[in-house]
């Protein structure tokens, strides 16, 4: 008796867990919708264009700091 509850609250093996996760992935990504190629083009624009400008403003700034530690400390790079 104490061997059948043992063996009922044994999980299986690493190489059997890990073969249902992986079967679980992939029927869920058959199951997804995946954007059209257009879509990905346009927000990938977006998303550059975007990182881009907070180049711009993050360069800008940096910049402006760095001219005001140099006339604040009159190093004259």
């Amino acid at each position: 008796m104490a061997n059948a509850s043992k063996n009922k609250n044994k999980k299986p093996n690493w190489f059997k867990r890990t073969g249902a996760k992986i079967r679980e992935t992939f029927s869920e990504l058959k199951r997804v919708s995946w954007p059209k190629f257009g879509t990905v083009v346009k927000t990938t624009g977006v998303v550059l264009v975007i990182v881009l400008a907070f180049l711009v403003i993050v360069t800008g700034v940096d910049f402006g700091l760095l001219k005001l530690l140099e006339m604040l400390t009159n190093t004259g790079m």
